[in-house]
């Protein structure tokens, strides 16, 4: 398929911070599936520094 084990395992296990559209084009062409039904958008808060005492 062109993609390495160690790189399925990062998108597997979410700790992806992205994913490049040829990746996921091979990924889709493989399961013959459409990129959103591997993927979701997630709203997040972004993280707030830590208190100072």
């Amino acid at each position: 398929m062109g993609i390495t084990v160690v790189n399925l395992s990062v998108l597997k296990n979410g700790r992806a911070e992205a994913a490049r559209l040829s990746t996921l084009s091979r990924i889709c062409d493989v399961l013959r599936c459409r990129p959103g039904d591997l993927i979701t958008h997630a709203h997040t808060r972004p993280k707030e520094p830590p208190e100072r005492s």
